[in-house]
C-alpha cells in the first residue's frame, strides 16, 4: 500500500514538474517572438502573436526566389506585414487593389510594406488577376513568397489547408504546385502586423474570415501612428 501511494505521489510530482516545464517553455516562446501553436487545426484556432510583443526572425523568398532575411532588429523603418494567401484568391485580388492608392502614402510617411504570400516565388505575380497586375504596376509592391510557411508560423497564424480547399483548387485550374497549400499543407489567416523600428509588433488585425480585411483607410492610418512613435 505504501508502495503504491509512493508511486501515485511520484507520477503527480512527474506530471506537475512537466506541466510547469512546457508552461515556461511557452511563456518564452511568446517573449522571444515566437509562435507557441506551429500550425493550428483551423482557421479559428491560430494564435498570433500580439501587440507588444517582440516580432519573430524569418526567411522567405523573392520573385526571383532569393532568400529574404527579415530582421526586426535592424529595421531603419517600421514596417508592415501583410499576409495573404495567395493570387488565386480573388478576396486576396481585391484587397490588393484597395491597396493600391494608400501603399504610395504609407511609404511617403517613412513606412515600408511587404506582402507575404502562400505562392511559390516564380507566381507571385503570375497567379494575380490581369486587373490586379496592372493596378500594382509600378507602386512598388514588394510581395514576398511565403510557401515554406516560415513566416506564417512564425507569426502564428498558420493553420492547416482542408482537403476540400486544396481539390477546390485543383479542380478550377490554378496553379498551386508549390504553394504552402501543397508544400506545407498550410495557409496564412489574411493579416496585418505593423512593426516599430525596436522590432516590436505595435499593431494586429487576423481575421479568421478571409472574406474580411482590414480597409485601407485603416492600413493607412496604423502606418501614421506607427511613423509618429519613431
Amino acid at each position: 500500500m505504501f508502495a503504491n501511494r509512493l508511486n501515485l505521489r511520484s507520477i503527480i510530482s512527474i506530471v506537475l514538474s512537466s506541466a510547469m516545464v512546457l508552461g515556461l517553455i511557452c511563456s518564452m516562446s511568446i517573449q522571444a517572438g515566437l509562435a507557441v501553436t506551429p500550425i493550428a487545426g483551423t482557421a479559428q484556432d491560430v494564435e498570433p502573436l500580439q501587440a507588444g510583443q517582440d516580432a519573430p526572425h524569418f526567411i522567405v523568398k523573392t520573385v526571383a526566389n532569393e532568400p529574404f532575411w527579415f530582421d526586426p532588429d535592424s529595421l531603419e523603418r517600421p514596417v508592415i506585414l501583410v499576409s495573404f494567401r495567395g493570387g488565386w484568391c480573388p478576396f486576396c485580388n481585391m484587397h490588393l487593389s484597395e491597396l493600391r492608392d494608400v501603399i504610395p502614402q504609407i511609404n511617403a510617411v517613412g513606412v515600408d510594406v511587404l506582402f507575404l504570400s502562400g505562392d511559390r516565388p516564380e507566381m507571385l505575380y503570375k497567379s494575380l488577376q490581369r486587373e490586379t497586375q496592372e493596378e500594382i504596376d509600378g507602386l512598388g509592391y514588394q510581395i514576398l513568397s511565403d510557401a515554406d510557411a516560415k513566416a506564417a508560423i512564425a507569426l502564428g497564424i498558420a493553420f492547416k489547408a482542408s482537403r476540400a480547399t486544396i481539390a477546390g483548387r485543383n479542380q478550377k485550374g490554378q496553379d498551386i504546385a508549390g504553394s504552402s497549400m501543397l508544400l506545407q499543407g498550410a495557409l496564412p489567416v489574411p493579416s496585418v502586423f505593423a512593426i516599430d523600428t525596436d522590432g516590436v509588433i505595435a499593431f494586429v488585425y487576423v481575421n479568421a474570415n478571409y472574406r474580411v480585411r482590414l480597409p485601407a483607410d485603416e492600413l493607412l492610418q496604423v502606418a501614421r501612428e506607427i511613423s509618429l512613435a519613431k
